[in-house]
């Protein structure tokens, strides 16, 4: 392992190559029922941030949240289970994918200092913080069922500068950790490979009515992955273009091997641009990522590209329907741990019953992938050998899920 002089080295000119990936562009069109909303966990102000409660309300709040599904899959695998991915991956059983409690506080004006704690328990709380082959964090096991837990303090500073430590909701990112969270019942294969959650410090500062910025430094890409003793470091803008219009991004930087060297450092890039109308929402992401490896033969650098739309139509009363298509190309297996280049449609059907401070959301969801390359494939029923397992070029998932979130006012 390199000294920590590099790291500081390397800190002086970071800035420099953070602004040189904000060049990489994105260009979409969006609209659906309120998705920043219902993707507040990762696309709205962080819990604990600068919103204000109105007079009268109060800053605490509490609820819980129960994720059940059961997921068809037409290869009939035979351990069951969706290859590559870290959530809904238990298949052809009924699974119970998340359960979750919290509590949070507000911070405001007249309440500067703010909070969130909340436990949570499931399948999808297994394997969510952590790329393939990755050293964990000791006590892993434990800490991966902690929902959040920070500190936040709103300061007066300006427009009002609001700090963050702890494990806060991660910024990079469209998609959340939990289903209700989001449009499609399944997540995107950019949601799965980016971090959920982020551990460490952030402060976030609106420069007036339309444009926020955010800076971040945290422990490592994935917060139960443990490559070294080195932080990384990001920064997160967000411009309301126009009332419906939204753009947003995040970059990342820093040393996710063994070797913390400048020229193995990991870059990331997430762009978002959201358009919201009335009864359709149209969101578009787009990510880039690359380091070299520095364990392997040659050093060779890893690539992996992806992006999606999220279309969202709410039809009437409580009908929507959701249409999202994606690819996604890991080229040298970094991230999903095998080379493959990844297409896939998404079609959901969603059914909401509101009721005082419960919600409950039923949603049959069809998914078709396609995976090409070198070490592309779906598990399938039987195999070459009985001691190898068998893979399919294509999938196909028809879904029923029950999500329940009990919030307070």
């Amino acid at each position: 392992m390199k000294t920590i002089n590099h790291e500081y080295s390397w800190r002086k000119s970071s800035c420099w190559l953070l602004i040189t990936w904000g060049l990489v562009a994105t260009v979409s069109v969006c609209g659906a029922q309120d998705l920043s909303q219902r993707s507040e966990e990762k696309t709205a102000p962080i819990p604990g941030s600068a919103s204000l409660t109105g007079s009268g309300a109060t800053n605490w709040h509490y609820g819980a949240y129960i994720d059940v599904g059961y997921i068809g899959n037409f290869n009939f695998p035979d351990n069951q289970l969706w290859r590559n991915r870290a959530t809904a991956a238990h298949h052809n059983q009924l699974s119970p994918n998340m359960g979750l409690a919290y509590v949070r506080k507000d911070a405001t004006d007249s309440s500067r200092w703010g909070m969130e704690l909340g436990f949570q328990g499931g399948r999808d709380s297994e394997e969510f913080a952590f790329l393939v082959g990755e050293r964990r964090v000791d006590g892993s096991d434990v800490l991966r069922h902690v929902h959040r837990a920070n500190v936040s303090y709103l300061a007066p500073v300006g427009n009002g500068l609001t700090i963050t430590a702890g494990l806060f909701n991660s910024l990079i990112g469209y998609e959340s950790l939990y289903a209700k969270d989001n449009a499609n019942y399944t997540r995107s294969w950019i949601a799965d490979n980016t971090p959920y959650m982020m551990f460490g410090v952030n402060a976030q500062y609106p420069l007036n009515d339309t444009l926020t910025v955010t800076a971040f430094v945290v422990n490592s890409y994935y917060h139960l992955a443990h490559p070294n003793d080195l932080p990384s470091y990001g920064g997160r803008w967000i411009w309301k273009a126009t009332p419906r219009l939204t753009l947003m991004q995040t970059l990342y930087g820093g040393p996710d091997q063994t070797d913390t060297s400048p020229e193995f450092w990991r870059l990331y890039g997430n762009h978002i641009v959201e358009w919201k109308g009335d009864d359709v929402t149209v969101a578009a992401s787009f990510d880039i990522g690359t380091e070299s490896i520095a364990a392997q033969p040659g050093r060779p650098r890893a690539f992996v590209m992806g992006g999606n739309m999220v279309v969202r139509w709410h039809i009437t009363g409580p009908w929507s329907v959701i249409l999202r298509p994606e690819f996604y190309w890991d080229r040298n297996g970094r991230w999903t741990g095998s080379e493959q280049f990844v297409k896939a449609i998404t079609s959901t059907v969603e059914y909401t019953l509101p009721y005082k401070w419960t919600n409950t959301v039923v949603r049959v969801e069809h998914r078709y992938d396609d995976s090409t390359g070198v070490g592309g494939g779906f598990f399938k029923n039987g195999g070459t050998r009985p001691d190898v397992v068998g893979l399919a070029r294509e999938q196909h998932l028809l879904l029923l899920g029950v999500l329940v979130s009990f919030d307070s006012p």
